[in-house]
This record gives structure tokens, C-alpha cells and sequence, in this order.
């Protein structure tokens, strides 16, 4: 493992805000602070996410996975955790391919399209897949906003759920890219991309 991707492993798995000042900066990446609705749509827009399909995560959510067997679900619980993650989901609700910042490798830029994952759809493994989180319990920690419109799930071959945040810079509007352009592969499928911001679950008990 290069002396890089070693720096990302370590910012990623220990917490942003014990890393450098420097290393973050590298990244593009700030301390998290919790935002309003207000701001999510001023960075959605700038970051091309239709407003129709804009969310932010629910308090609740990092309690529900709290709640799992930690020993069981040591792994999967981690990969649920991390900031910047993008879940495609099958017409039955399971979890097909997943997404996430700590295995995309990549200096100073998250690499999503690693060993050309990206260039089928739904993309190539990169993190494994689980069934702690199907799309009926993800949905249930996602809130809409203002100007959210409403969806049917069966209208959809695939639903793809994208984490993103203001902290990670250009690193979420990379990977909002990312998504938008793997989902012209889909050829025939219909594809409904939600985007859900979560900054408030890493700015812990502060306010």
C-alpha cells in the first residue's frame, strides 16, 4: 500500500477531524458542521443534484446501526458508516452494487471508476454487498425537503441512493458525477437516483 492511499485509509477509518489540517486540505475536504435545509439546496445546485430528488439522512439512522450486532455485522456497519457511499438497489429491493470512499482508492482524488468499475451498470463490485440495510429500511432514514417530489418504488428496475455531504468538498460532487454518467449504461432499465446529505451524523453531540 502506497504512503497516500495509506494517509486516505487512515483519515477515512479514524476520523477526519484527528487528521491534519494539510490532509484534509489535500482532499478537499472540511470539518463537518451541521447545515440547514436552506444550504443543502444551495450546495445541491451547485453540486447538479435535481432539487425533485433531494434529501438529507434522519437523526435516527447511525442508531439503527448502533443497534446491530457489532460483532456480527463488524464490517458491514463500517461500510454503512463512511460519508460518501452510493447503494444501487434491484427491482426486489436488494443491495446489487455498492459504492463506497474507503474502497475507491485514489490521491488527491477519490478514484469511483478504480479497475473500470464504472463502465457497466450496475457497476462492478467494489464494496461488498450486505442485507442489513434493503431499500425499505433505507428508505425509512431518509427525509424529504421542501421540493422533493413523491415516487413509486415499482415504477423503478433500479433505485440508487447516493450519500453525500458539504464536508467532502469535491469529493461528493465527484461522485454525484460519477453516478449521473454510470446511469446512462443503464440502456433499457429505469433508474431513479436519490441523493441524501449527511453532514449532521458526523458532527456528533455538537451543535
Amino acid at each position: 500500500m502506497n504512503w497516500h492511499l495509506r494517509i486516505l485509509v487512515f483519515m477515512l477509518f479514524f476520523g477526519f477531524m484527528a487528521c491534519s489540517p494539510i490532509i484534509q486540505g489535500l482532499y478537499g475536504i472540511k470539518n463537518p458542521k451541521k447545515i440547514d435545509d436552506q444550504t443543502i439546496v444551495v450546495f445541491a445546485k451547485k453540486y447538479n443534484i435535481p432539487l425533485t430528488d433531494n434529501y438529507k439522512i434522519d437523526s435516527t439512522y447511525m442508531g439503527f446501526l448502533s443497534s446491530l450486532d457489532t460483532i456480527r455485522y463488524k464490517n458491514q456497519v463500517k461500510n454503512h458508516y463512511q460519508p460518501l457511499q452510493a447503494m444501487y438497489y434491484n427491482r426486489n429491493g436488494q443491495l446489487e452494487s455498492f459504492q463506497i470512499n474507503c474502497y475507491s482508492g485514489g490521491f488527491p482524488n477519490l478514484n469511483w471508476d478504480r479497475d473500470s468499475i464504472m463502465m457497466v451498470f450496475p457497476p462492478q463490485e467494489q464494496a461488498p454487498t450486505d442485507s442489513i440495510l434493503p431499500l425499505y429500511r433505507q428508505l425509512e432514514y431518509i427525509n424529504p425537503l421542501s421540493h422533493t417530489s413523491n415516487f413509486l418504488i415499482e415504477d423503478y428496475d433500479y433505485i440508487i441512493i447516493v450519500f453525500w455531504n458539504r464536508f467532502m468538498g469535491r469529493q461528493s460532487k465527484r461522485l454525484i458525477r460519477v453516478i449521473q454518467e454510470n446511469s446512462k449504461l443503464a440502456g433499457d432499465s429505469r433508474v431513479k437516483i436519490i441523493y441524501v446529505n449527511n453532514d449532521d451524523i458526523f458532527v456528533g453531540n455538537t451543535d
